[in-house]
């Protein structure tokens, strides 16, 4: 058997073991069956409505109807296991249905979230959409389907109006994120592909960023295949953080292959490149004239803090004024009294004696007493 014999052998080998087994494509995100393949084995993934995609928000448009997106449910977990896979291409938890969204035309119930993620620490992408082409370390990925119109995500998620998906992206900082902690901690109980653990439940909202109201909105597709064309995506403007140690954690520990796999690969670069946006338009909730528009939450706070700046002016006010008052009515009051008598010593007082003693007798004056024989 000649070189070339043995390449093609080897390359049909290696094509059985990664792309086939029991009838189904076993796809990757590199390799023979990699991204780039996709299309090949899977139609949709070479469709026009594509999804992830770079939000280039100078060609966004802004629309007035989109309301802010309402979680439903998602504290409520009701002291109730999730369970958590490695499915081997990502970290993934299901959610009870009584999860769902609303700011929708109509009522999504909640399936699972699974996250997306890179390699070599922050700075080195991970993200599957971008914004303005800068990428985030990771993603969360919340999938849902349209509960009104079908009973369940197989008949919805290739129905046109079936899924909705919200899309956070993450980004690596100084300070633990307590509620990626509730994923985080239970990584090294699965390890490998297809092994699964049950975990306690938890508040899944504290996965979403603070600011529900500023959000990204088109129509795309699932990022992994079979990549179908019905997806209502909703990626919010605001990043959530995590530190860098929990991303590092997510980076290293688990493995795309199997426990009994001799050959163990890492798990990680598990994002899909950004698709060609064709014809579709992003919309988003916040206008280009207030593009820093502020949220509920800091409206509030600012509401709160405008009210209390006035209460303590008006205090503040209302003392000066009180004491302008007492300082006027203290300066009346000394102007009114009469000023006291200069006191006299004894030598003014006996001048004054003097004085009294020296003053001339009144001139007496004489009587005429007429006789009367000089009478006439």
């Amino acid at each position: 058997m000649d070189s070339w014999s043995l390449f093609i052998l080897v390359f049909c080998k290696c094509f059985q073991w990664t792309a086939a087994q029991d009838g189904e494509i076993r796809w990757t995100y590199t390799g023979l069956a990699g991204q780039s393949e996709w299309g090949e084995h899977f139609p949709d993934c070479g469709g026009s409505s594509q999804s992830p995609v770079d939000v280039v928000t100078s060609l966004t448009k802004y629309d007035p109807t989109l309301t802010p997106v309402t979680p439903l449910g998602y504290s409520q977990h009701n002291h109730q296991p999730f369970t958590l896979l490695n499915s081997g291409h990502t970290v993934m938890v299901t959610l009870p249905e009584w999860m769902g969204l609303g700011g929708l035309p109509w009522l999504f119930s909640a399936v699972q979230l699974h996250l997306h993620w890179g390699s070599g620490g922050p700075s080195h992408g991970g993200s599957e959409h971008a914004i303005d082409g800068a990428s985030s370390e990771a993603e969360v990925h919340i999938v849902h389907y349209n509960s009104e119109l079908f009973p369940n995500i197989s008949a919805a998620m290739r129905q046109k109006n079936g899924l909705a998906v919200l899309g956070i992206l993450v980004e690596a900082g100084d300070e633990t994120n307590p509620g990626f902690n509730n994923i985080i901690r239970y990584l090294s109980r699965i390890r490998h592909a297809e092994q699964k653990v049950l975990i306690p439940g938890f508040d899944v909202s504290s996965l979403l960023p603070q600011d529900l109201e500023r959000y990204y909105r088109y129509n795309g597709s699932l990022t992994t295949p079979p990549c179908y064309q019905d997806v209502l995506w909703t990626v919010f403007h605001e990043k959530v953080k995590i530190s860098k140690a929990q991303l590092f954690k997510l980076e290293t520990i688990l493995y795309s292959s199997k426990s009994e796999e001799m050959d163990r690969m890492l798990l990680q670069n598990n994002f899909r490149f950004t698709q060609p946006l064709n014809h579709r338009v992003i919309y988003k909730s916040f206008s280009a004239d207030r593009g820093k528009e502020l949220s509920s939450g800091e409206v509030t706070a600012i509401v709160v803090g405008v009210i209390c700046g006035c209460v303590g002016l008006a205090v503040v006010v209302r003392f000066i004024t009180k004491t302008i008052r007492s300082t006027s009515s203290w300066d009346l009051l000394h102007s009114q009294r009469s000023a006291p008598a200069p006191r006299e010593n004894s030598v003014g007082k006996s001048n004054s004696k003097k004085q009294v003693n020296s003053r001339p007798e009144p001139e007496k004056r004489e009587e005429v007493v007429l006789s009367p024989q000089t009478e006439p």
